[in-house]
């Protein structure tokens, strides 16, 4: 059984080790973590093909197959990642605010590291390297705990980045992973308040419901993604075929991929029929409404259900309106807050849509896809925050820190 406590109080142990480290030696770990991804990609993708079989013998969905599954490419990719964070600057220690006081008191508010963080997430192994990029380019201890599902992935990942640690002279407990899959420890977990600063979920909507609910630790609320392309009145309609297309299918189990499309009535009969054929070589199934329904021959009419779906899946919900109003009414009634799309050439429109849309992140004439942080240009991401404290969006860097005052003074003391 895991020793969670023992855990604990190593994370507590090294975070205060890592906030002396340098940024010179935290980049040249994350470097040398990057090269170590490389060189040990035969193992980790042997440990990877192990939980892929175990996946597909249990019958795992196509989009759940294709989060878990580990290429030469996605390893390359994520050791990118981690030589784009070492590129960033180090935000630790930075002077956020400065002011002095009429007594002569001078106060910096700076930024400090948060100090302990535990992630739980499911299925995508890329999440621990991404994860340990960024917690330790921040100088903040990780406890990871990832899904059963790829759990020979995460184990194989963990050993060869602490391996690069132990290589640097860095404290290899900077980065821990709970291995024990039993539903029972990840309960525990969630009470580590002791010595966790904040948890972090990843995962599908039951995993982020169930640690809001039951920990007793501060949590970031990272949130599934049921997202909209509203294709308006004014739009260039190859435009609009183009961003739908890439936005439903260039990867269908992601939080970014779209999931539901509105449409304007004015355009169905020239956008639907070309947006169809686009789709049609990837066997997109389309639920629509009524009116999409007359268009389409081949669509299924929607339900309530759909238009509030995350489907991970070749599917897409499809809605008509009759204005700008009705879309972002239609879109915040059933969104989750993550990334939403106008296609346009009005500007006024887009603006309207832009201010009135309530999401992390709201496009205009671009693919939700780009909601991430490696394409935000943060190296990485800990997550897509759908919440509003402390962090909104892509988390990188600065959405690990916290910050502290300093004061100083000479002798001044309180009246």
């Amino acid at each position: 059984m895991t020793n969670l406590q023992e855990m604990g109080q190593k994370a507590v142990a090294a975070k205060y080790v890592l906030q002396r480290a340098t940024t010179k030696e935290k980049d040249q770990a994350l470097l040398t973590a990057a090269e170590y991804l490389c060189k040990e990609q035969a193992v980790i993708l042997a440990a990877n093909a192990e939980d892929i079989a175990n996946g597909e013998k249990a019958g795992m969905h196509p989009g759940m197959l294709d989060r878990l599954r580990l290429t030469p490419e996605r390893i390359q990719a994520m050791a990118e990642g981690l030589q784009q964070i070492a590129e960033l600057p180090d935000c630790i220690g930075e002077v956020m605010e400065q002011f002095e006081r009429p007594n002569g008191l001078k106060i910096e508010k700076r930024r400090v590291p948060m100090g302990v963080i535990g992630i739980i997430y499911e299925s995508r192994p890329n999440v621990t390297a991404d994860a340990f990029g960024l917690c330790f380019k921040t100088g903040n201890a990780v406890i990871l705990k990832g899904g059963s599902d790829a759990i020979h992935s995460n184990i194989a990942i963990v050993k060869v980045l602490r391996a690069a640690l132990a290589k640097c002279g860095i404290v290899e407990d900077a980065l821990q992973l709970i291995e024990d899959t039993d539903r029972s420890v990840t309960a525990e977990f969630m009470k580590l308040n002791e010595y966790v600063d904040v948890l972090i979920p990843r995962g599908g909507a039951g995993l982020i419901r169930s640690v809001v609910e039951n920990s007793t630790i501060p949590v970031i609320e990272t949130g599934t993604g049921n997202c909209h392309v509203y294709v308006d009145k004014n739009a260039d309609i190859e435009m609009a075929v183009q961003i739908v297309f890439n936005a439903k299918t260039q990867r269908i189990g992601v939080c970014n991929a779209c999931e539901s499309l509105v449409v304007h009535q004015d355009i169905i009969n020239t956008f639907l029929p070309a947006l169809a054929e686009a789709l049609a070589p990837k066997n997109v199934e389309l639920r629509g409404d009524e009116a999409v329904c007359k268009v389409l021959d081949n669509c299924i009419a929607a339900t309530e259900e759909d238009y509030g779906k995350e489907y991970l899946d070749y599917i897409l919900s499809l809605k008509t309106v009759t204005s700008v109003e009705e879309a972002i009414a239609h879109i915040n009634k059933y969104n989750t807050k993550h990334s939403e799309c106008i296609v346009t050439e009005n500007a006024q429109t887009a603006e309207q849509f832009l201010n009135e849309v309530d999401a992390a992140c709201v496009y205009w004439n671009a693919s939700t896809r780009f909601t991430d942080g490696f394409e935000f240009g943060f190296g990485a991401e800990i997550g897509i925050s759908t919440q509003k404290l402390h962090a909104r969006g892509p988390m990188g860097l600065k959405e690990l820190t916290s910050y502290k005052y300093t004061i100083c003074g000479k002798g001044q003391i309180r009246g």
